[in-house]
C-alpha cells in the first residue's frame, strides 16, 4: 500500500487536537463539516430531531433494557455454563447504535443526564471485554456452549452467521461518534482494543486466519477509526477485508462475495450488506488514492441509479434475502426497500460526493433522505417500518420494535447525524448541499466563518444564507437540485412528463448572480464579509414523473412529486378505491397547505376518474378528486390502501382491488 498523506496522519488521540478539530479531516478530497459544527434550527428537521431526542433514543435505550441487551453484557462479564445466549448474534449492536445516535444528539441538545447514562452503559460494556480485547457476548457468556450461530471457536463462523466483525463495525462507529461529541475515550478505548484483537488475528500473516466479514460494515468503520487515530493498521485491515472478499470460502452474490470487489459492476445480493461494503470501498479509495476502487464503486453506482433505484430513493426490491432484484425489477406492492438499506445508500452517495464533488450524488441522497429513509420512522419517533413498499392494500403499520431490531436502532443513530450532511469544505470552497435552517461554524482555509441558513424547505424553495461571522475570500457552491434543473434523478430511469420548465434565481445583497453550473453547483466567488446575504429561489411546482419503459411495474403509470418530496395517494383522504383510479392525461394539480395534518404538510389534489363495475357487470366511471400526501407520512392513520404509481393509461388501470402483500413482523434477519 502506498504511503498515506492526509491532514490527520501521525496525530494520535493523546495529542493536542480537540475531537472537533480531528473530525475535520476525512481523507477525502472534500472535507465534511462535522455534526459537531452545525446547529439545526429548522422546523421540518427540528421536529425530527426533537422526536429522536424525546422518543426514539429513550425508546431504544429502554428496549436495550427490557429486551436483554444489557443483560447479555452482564452475563458475558460473568460467564457460566448456565448462561444461554438469546436472540440474534448481532444484538450487541443495538447498544452501540443507540449510543452513537445519542452522541450526535448531545451536540444539538447538551444533556448531562444522558451523558451520565451512556457512561453507565459503557461500564457494563467494558466489563464484558476479554483481556485481549475480544468482545462478543454470544460466545463470552458461555464459551463452552456459545450461540448456535457463533461456532465453537472464535471467527469459525464469521463469514456466515456469527457477526463478530459486524459487531466490531458498529462498535467503532458508535465509539468514534461518542468521542467526537464528548471528548471522552471510555468507548473509544473499548473499540480500539477489540479492533486490535481483530487486526492481530485476521489477515495474510503466517499466524493469522484469512477471513472476511459475513455482514459488512467493519470496512467503513475501520477507516473511520484510522482517521480518528492515525494508526495505519486499521486502514490496512479495512483494505484486507475488501481485497480478500471473493477469494475466501464465502463466494456468493448474496454477500457480494461472488467475485473480487474490484471486478464487480452490478449491485447484487443483500442491499444493506452491499451499501456498507460500497461505502467502505469509497473510504479506502479516498485515503489510498486507489483508482481501481474508485472505478469499481462508480460502475456499481451507475448500475443502481440507472436500473435499480426506486422513485423514493429506496433500494432492494426483493423480500427474499432483502436483496437487489434484476435490472429494472422494481415492483411496488411487494417492494422491500429496507430502512437500513436507505441509510446505507445515503452513506454511499455522501462518500461519492466527497470523492467527486458532483451534486448528482446529493440529488440522489436528498431523494432517499426525504422519502425512502424517513418513511421508516413515525413522525412521533416511536414506531418503525422494516420494509417500505410503494403500494399497499393493508397489512402495513409501523411497529414499536422488532425481534431483529436493526432498523429501529439504525434510525436511532442516523437521524441525529443529519447536521453532518449539510455542508462541506475544500480549501477555499464551501459547499451548501442541503437546505434547512441552521447555524454552522466552518473553517475555510485558516479562517473561521459562521453561516446562518433560513428556509421553509422542503415546502417552499426560498433560502436565505447569511454570513454571520468572518471576513474571508471563498467560493460558495450552491447546489441547484436536479428537480429544479429538470432531472428527476441522474441517468435514464425516470423523467418528467409534464413539459414544465422550472427556474431558479440567486442574489447577493440584492444583486442578481448568474453563471454556468459546475457539476450542479452555482459558484459565487467573492470576498465575503459579515452581514452578506445570499438569497435563493427555486420554483417549486407539482411534477408528473414517468419511469423507463423497461420497469414493467410502472408502465402506463405516473408518480407525482413536488420539490424533493414524492407523493402517494392513501385511503383516509379518498372515499373510493385508490387502486382503481385513472389519472387525466394532462392533470391539473393543486397544492393545499395543511399545517394541522401530519405535523404540517402540503397536500396535492387533482381530478381523476374512479373505475368500478356496476350491478350488471358493466364498467362504471365516476369523476372524483384525488388527494395525495407526502410518501414519508403514509400509514400514520391506520392500515389500508396506498399507491405511489398511479395509472394514466387504460391498460394500467384496474377496477378490481389488488392482493395484499403480508408484512413481515420482524423482517428477514440480517445474517
Amino acid at each position: 500500500m502506498k504511503k498515506i498523506v492526509i491532514g490527520i496522519m501521525g496525530l494520535l488521540l493523546s495529542g493536542g487536537m480537540s475531537a472537533q478539530e480531528k473530525a475535520l479531516h476525512s481523507g477525502y478530497p472534500i472535507d465534511p463539516v462535522p455534526f459537531t459544527s452545525v446547529k439545526v434550527t429548522d422546523n421540518f428537521w427540528g421536529q425530527r430531531l426533537k422526536a429522536s431526542r424525546e422518543v426514539t433514543i429513550p425508546l431504544a435505550f429502554s428496549k436495550c433494557e427490557t429486551e436483554g441487551r444489557y443483560e447479555n453484557f452482564v452475563k458475558a462479564a460473568n460467564p457460566s455454563e448456565d448462561n444461554k445466549a438469546p436472540g440474534f448474534t448481532f444484538d450487541d449492536t443495538d447498544v452501540y447504535k443507540t449510543i452513537e445516535g445519542a452522541s450526535y444528539l448531545l451536540q444539538t441538545y447538551p444533556d448531562k443526564k444522558l451523558e451520565k447514562y451512556i457512561d453507565s452503559v459503557l461500564v457494563i460494556v467494558a466489563g464484558a471485554q476479554e483481556p485481549d480485547g475480544y468482545l462478543y457476548t454470544p460466545r463470552t457468556m458461555n464459551p463452552k456452549h456459545p450461540h448456535d450461530w457463533a461456532g465453537l471457536e472464535r471467527w469459525s463462523k464469521v463469514e456466515d452467521l456469527s457477526h463478530e466483525f459486524y459487531n466490531l463495525g458498529h462498535m467503532i462507529e458508535g465509539a468514534v461518534a461518542h468521542y467526537q461529541a464528548t471528548g471522552k475515550r471510555n468507548f473509544l478505548d473499548i473499540a480500539m482494543k477489540y479492533a486490535d484483537c481483530v487486526c492481530k488475528a485476521i489477515g495474510d500473516g503466517p499466524d493469522q486466519k484469512r477471513l472476511v466479514p459475513g455482514h459488512q460494515i467493519a470496512e467503513m468503520a475501520l477507516v473511520r477509526l484510522y482517521l480518528a487515530t492515525g494508526d495505519e493498521k486499521y486502514l490496512r485491515q479495512a483494505k484486507f477485508f475488501l481485497d480478500a472478499r471473493g477469494t475466501t470460502s464465502r463466494r456468493d452474490a448474496y454477500s457480494q462475495a461472488h467475485k473480487p470487489v474490484l471486478e464487480q459492476d452490478e449491485a447484487v445480493g443483500h442491499a444493506v450488506r452491499a451499501t456498507y461494503m460500497y461505502a467502505g470501498m469509497a473510504d479506502v479509495a479516498a485515503v489510498t488514492g486507489d483508482t481501481a476502487y474508485i472505478h469499481a464503486i462508480d460502475r456499481i453506482w451507475e448500475n443502481i441509479v440507472n436500473k435499480k433505484l426506486y422513485i423514493t430513493g429506496g433500494i432492494g426490491a426483493r423480500h427474499a434475502g432483502e436483496a437487489f432484484g434484476d435490472n429494472y425489477e422494481l415492483p411496488n406492492l411487494s417492494a422491500y426497500c429496507e430502512t437500513c438499506a436507505a441509510i446505507g445508500f445515503v452513506y454511499v452517495n455522501y462518500r461519492l460526493f466527497l470523492l467527486h464533488g458532483d451534486a448528482k450524488y446529493y440529488d440522489v441522497l436528498e431523494r432517499t433522505l426525504y422519502n425512502g429513509l424517513i418513511s421508516g420512522v413515525s413522525l412521533d419517533g416511536g414506531s418503525f417500518f422494516y420494509p417500505n413498499p410503494l403500494a399497499s392494500t393493508g397489512g402495513y403499520s409501523r411497529k414499536p420494535w422488532f425481534g431483529c431490531a436493526c432498523c429501529p436502532s439504525n434510525i436511532s443513530r442516523f437521524i441525529p447525524s443529519l447536521p453532518g450532511y449539510v455542508y462541506a469544505v475544500k480549501d477555499n470552497q464551501v459547499y451548501v448541499n442541503l437546505y434547512l435552517s441552521n447555524q454552522a461554524e466552518l473553517k475555510v482555509g485558516k479562517k473561521k466563518v459562521v453561516l446562518e441558513q433560513e428556509t421553509g424547505y422542503p415546502w417552499n424553495g426560498d433560502i436565505r444564507v447569511k454570513v454571520a461571522k468572518g471576513n474571508a475570500p471563498f467560493v460558495m457552491n450552491l447546489r441547484i437540485p436536479g428537480w429544479v434543473r429538470g432531472e428527476v434523478l441522474p441517468g435514464t430511469l425516470y423523467r418528467y412528463a409534464d413539459g414544465k420548465v422550472l427556474h431558479y434565481s440567486v442574489s447577493v445583497n440584492g444583486e442578481p448572480v448568474s453563471g454556468e453550473l459546475q457539476k450542479g453547483y452555482l459558484q459565487i466567488d467573492r470576498k465575503w464579509k459579515k452581514g452578506d446575504v445570499v438569497e435563493v429561489h427555486f420554483d417549486m411546482e407539482p411534477r408528473v414523473v414517468r419511469a423507463n419503459e423497461k420497469v414493467e411495474a410502472d408502465r402506463g403509470r405516473v408518480s407525482l412529486e413536488r420539490g424533493p418530496i414524492v407523493y402517494c395517494a392513501e385511503w383516509p383522504d379518498n372515499d373510493f378505491n385508490i387502486h382503481t383510479i385513472l389519472m387525466n392525461q394532462r392533470p391539473s394539480i393543486q397544492v393545499v397547505d395543511k399545517p394541522e395534518t401530519l405535523y404540517g404538510i402540503r397536500e396535492l389534489t387533482t381530478d381523476v376518474q374512479a373505475l368500478s363495475y356496476d350491478a350488471t357487470g358493466r364498467l362504471a366511471v365516476k369523476d372524483v378528486k384525488l388527494t395525495l400526501i407526502p410518501y414519508y407520512a403514509w400509514a400514520h392513520r391506520g392500515e389500508g390502501d396506498m399507491e405511489v404509481w398511479l395509472p394514466i393509461e387504460v391498460g394500467a388501470a384496474s377496477a378490481q382491488p389488488l392482493k395484499a402483500e403480508k408484512q413481515e413482523d420482524n423482517g428477514f434477519f440480517e445474517n
